[in-house]
């Protein structure tokens, strides 16, 4: 076994957890540490099912009741459902929480770290959410996968585009659309007239047909014209996929428990696939107790991203500034030598990607919200306004599940009067501090 074995814990602090155990995770061995009391307490484990199952039988021969284990890579995934459907209480751990400990240089003094830590009951776990939670993520992950590679045969479909001189992307809005794939599918059936493709148009789109029958006149090579069908079979292929990560996300959240009987149909605001995105809002409402698609900025596109990561049970977050600061939206300042300063978040989340996209949706939103994004945009500038408007979500979010209350949107008006009201009580208190006594009265209305 590679390292030095210590015989004893470190002194100075008392034990919160006795029978804690440690693990150092690996791609092909994991090895476990006991309190140092124990007969042989490190021992080695491969990475199979096999060595897994040994592994969560030999702490709970040693009485072992809570595992302790680094986030590394995904090679903990397994670890920790196995031993978790043993009964072991597992915590997952950041490694951020330990990496600054200098002098641990072998796999064995590391779980043994990582145990005594433990053990001293100095770890934190990270949020994990329910295993039927978990189920629904892997879907939504797959789905956001798919997405991200859909956009990839986009531009490469352009790209051949681009260079057949097919200006399409410049007279269409999406080449993706109704307009642009029923001209690409009609290219790739041997149609070469600009005239007659300019007829698939649809009657919304901008552009005449003259301008985009003279935006399709290009040079249609075999070998671009090759590369531009195998991107199209390869983006219809992936849509399709994606279209049957929808249908699983839908059916694993219809089979959550409901909270609300009988629950009334949400009120959509999704405008594309509408039936699809009634029935996830819909879905998402009995099993959350809340009509969170209500809310500016939310519905049913990143909806089903949040709950995925975070669950319908809110119990592990004590208030809504520490939901925020998990997602990573909540400014981190510190104090050193007397003054404040903003650290870095570290990390990415995808809660946090989730309220930044719904946040800058609100940027010509005629909502209170759309008010407060601009501004806050007119103060400090865009991602000021997106940042500050995501950790304003993300508590509403964490507010309405929580107690499962419905969004009431008060409009535009109501912000402005409410602001114009928050200024004027400002400005008396800041006269009022400077010893006078200040008198209201309404200017008259200014004559055109």
């Amino acid at each position: 076994m590679k390292g030095e074995l210590s015989k004893e814990s470190p002194k100075g602090l008392g034990r919160v957890h006795p029978n804690a155990a440690g693990i150092d995770l690996g791609a092909r061995e994991h090895y476990v540490a006991l309190p140092p009391e124990r007969e042989a307490p490190v021992r080695k484990f491969g990475c199979f099912t096999q060595d897994l199952e040994a592994m969560a039988a030999w702490l709970k021969t040693n009485g072992v009741t809570t595992v302790a284990m680094e986030s590394t890579g995904v090679y903990w995934v397994p670890v920790y459902q196995v031993l978790e459907k043993r009964g072991l209480e597992v915590l997952l751990v950041s490694t951020r929480h330990m990496k600054a400990v200098p002098g641990r240089k072998s796999d064995v003094l590391d779980c043994q770290w990582i145990q005594h830590l433990h053990e001293c009951g100095l770890l934190r776990s990270s949020f994990r959410p329910a295993d039927a939670i978990c189920v629904v993520r892997s879907y939504v992950r797959q789905r956001d996968t798919l997405r991200d590679e859909s956009c990839r045969h986009v531009l490469r479909m352009q790209k051949a585009l681009e260079q057949m001189n097919v200006q399409l992307h410049k007279v269409v809005a999406d080449i993706t659309g109704e307009t642009g794939m029923a001209i690409i599918k009609a290219i790739l059936e041997g149609e070469r007239d600009g005239q007659k493709l300019a007829t698939l148009r649809n009657y919304r789109c901008q552009q005449s047909e003259e301008q985009i029958a003279r935006a399709l006149v290009g040079d249609f090579r075999d070998e671009l014209l090759f590369c531009l069908r195998q991107e199209f079979e390869a983006y219809a292929f992936v849509q399709s996929q994606m279209a049957r990560c929808e249908e699983e996300i839908l059916t694993r959240l219809k089979a959550f428990e409901p909270k609300v009987r009988p629950a009334p149909v949400p009120q959509s605001k999704a405008k594309k696939n509408k039936k699809q995105a009634d029935e996830v809002c819909l879905a998402l409402f009995r099993a959350a107790g809340a009509d969170l698609a209500l809310i500016p900025g939310l519905g049913p596109r990143n909806l089903p991203t949040l709950f995925a990561e975070v669950g319908f049970d809110l119990r592990k977050f004590p208030t809504e500034k520490a939901f925020a600061s998990w997602a990573t939206l909540a400014p981190r300042n510190f104090i050193t030598g007397g003054k404040r300063k903003r650290a870095p978040q570290a990390g990415a989340s995808r809660v946090a990607d989730a309220f930044r996209v719904a946040a800058q949706t609100l940027a010509n939103s005629k909502t209170a919200l759309g008010a407060f994004y601009r501004r806050m945009r007119a103060r400090k500038g865009a991602p000021f306004a997106v940042a500050v408007t995501a950790h304003k979500l993300a508590k509403l979010f964490f507010r309405l599940l929580k107690h499962g209350e419905s969004y009431i949107e008060r409009g535009v008006d109501y912000y402005q009067e409410r602001y114009k009201a928050q200024q004027v009580r400002a400005a008396l208190k800041t006269l009022k501090s400077h010893g006078f006594v200040p008198t209201l009265q309404l200017a008259p209305a200014a004559v055109p």
